[in-house]
Parts: C-alpha cells; structure tokens; sequence
C-alpha cells in the first residue's frame, strides 16, 4: 500500500497528515506505529487523519493517532496544521472551517498574519468528563481551583485536573529546565486516577501573562510543544488565580498565544508545512 502524506509541525509539535478525502485509508495499529516510527517509518509525534463529515453543517472529521498507534480525542497543535493542510491542498477555500473530533466540533481559523486560531472549545472541570477519578485523595481550594494532592514516588504533586477534550494534570514548578518531566511524566500518565491515562503539564509562572511549559503526552512521550496542554495550563493558572487572559506560553519549539475569558478557550500559534511524501506499507493483517 502506497499513501501520500504531509509532514508538517505546530511549534515543533510533528505530524504526518493523511488526506482520507481523496485516498481511502484503514490502518492497523501496527501500521501507525510504523508510520510515527523516527527511524522505520516517517516520524512524528502524532499522525492525523483528514476525513469527511456526515454531521451537517461540519466541514471534515479530524482524527487523530499518538505515536503508539492509539487513537486521542483532541490535539490543539494537529488542529492548526489541519486547516492548514486543507486549505492550501484545494480540500477547501475557506479560512474558517468546523471541524469533527472525538471530543466534539472545533472551529479553526486562518489569520491574516499567517498564524492559526482555534476555538477549542470550553474547558471541563467534573471529574467524570476528564476522566478522573480521585478516590481517596485530598483536594485543596486555591483560588476558583481545586488542587488536587496527587502521589508521585515519595512526594504527593498538587495537580489541577481538567479536559480539554482530553485530560490534563498541570503542576507549578519553579523551573521547567530542571521540572521532573521524564520521570514523573510518565508516572502521572500511567496513575491508576486517571482510567484514560493523562497528560501531564509542568507550568513555569514567568509573570501573570506569560508562562514556560513542558508536558508529558501520553502515549507520546515529551513533545516541543502540546497545544492542548497550553491550554489547560493557562486554564489552571488562571483559576488558581496566577495569570490572566491573555497568556503568552513558552514550549521547546515556539509560542502559543491562549486567551480564556471563562467560555471558550481561544489557541493563535503557527502551523508549518515541513515537506510531502510517499510511503510504502505493508498491507494490513
């Protein structure tokens, strides 16, 4: 099987996106490990797939697969390089456009200075839409926030827990340079709280609109950059009262510009076409 692909990057955050438009794809899981594989494969942090919409008055179906082959409900950073994708290969002419994920329809839109917005939609606080589940852990009021004292080795990490349309722990470090991302990451992700498995955020407050970030996606490891983990953090943050609306956001590859008044949150940041391709997979199994 032969299929056409992008590669393209969110502020260093990686795809390889597919047009399942005009080329019918069906992969297995093994497949897409293949595909996201640096070294067999393409590379990336997450493959997307660009499909049609049967849902009226929606543009195009927006799925999206993590490096380990599974299947996500929500990426902000993939969401900027969809519409980019799909307005410059002829898909659409328009610059806003409704999208379909998992988590619900997101509307990104071109901006007129070459950056992407996204309204992602509004944050999600009830533990069972996370999902979350606390159990016998202690839970501490911080502003509009409750913090939640989550154990990680020997010391308990103070963790808002929110969804973007997929799940989120943000802690506050001093420092992200020197913030336990490799190692806790992956404990938090894996902590039996979260059924789903869950992002885990480390939030550097540089003033109260701009923070430096780091996250942990699950099922990807630490990326340069999560777009919807940008958005949980300025959430958080701005809940436990540390920030306020707009925020700045500092990752590894670039800058992310996040506003949340309340309602909806609102992501602007680049979205980068890095070459196209051909590869050759084996059939499916």
């Amino acid at each position: 099987m032969r299929l056409k692909f992008s590669k393209m990057h969110g502020a260093g955050n990686d795809f390889v996106v597919l047009d399942g438009v005009r080329q019918a794809i069906d992969l297995s899981t093994e497949q897409w490990r293949k595909i996201a594989d640096r070294h067999f494969g393409i590379g990336a942090d997450q493959i997307l797939l660009v499909e049609p919409s049967s849902r009226p008055g929606v543009d195009f179906r927006y799925r999206i697969f993590n490096a380990d082959g599974g299947e996500v409900e929500q990426c902000g950073n993939g969401a900027r390089c969809f519409v980019r994708f799909v307005h410059d290969t002829g898909l659409t002419d328009k610059r806003a456009i409704r999208v379909e994920t998992l988590a619900g329809v997101i509307e990104p839109r071109l901006e007129d200075d070459g950056r992407v917005s996204v309204d992602m939609g509004p944050p999600r606080f009830d533990p069972a839409e996370v999902p979350f589940a606390p159990g016998d852990l202690v839970a501490e009021g911080e502003g509009d926030d409750c913090v939640w004292l989550l154990p990680v080795g020997a010391h308990p990490r103070r963790v808002s827990v929110l969804s973007m349309g997929n799940p989120h722990a943000v802690q506050v470090v001093d420092d992200v340079d020197t913030a336990p991302v490799t190692t806790e990451g992956p404990v938090i992700e894996h902590h039996p709280a979260f059924p789903r498995r869950v992002n885990a955020g480390f939030m550097q407050v540089v003033s109260p609109q701009r923070i430096r970030l780091r996250v942990w996606e699950r099922g990807a490891g630490e990326t340069l950059a999560c777009g919807t983990g940008a958005c949980a953090a300025v959430v958080a943050g701005i809940r436990r009262g540390l920030l306020r609306s707009p925020v700045d956001v500092e990752t590894r590859g670039g800058l992310l510009s996040i506003a949340w008044e309340g309602g909806t949150v609102r992501m602007t940041g680049p979205a980068t076409q890095v070459f196209e391709g051909e590869i050759d997979l084996a059939d499916r199994e």
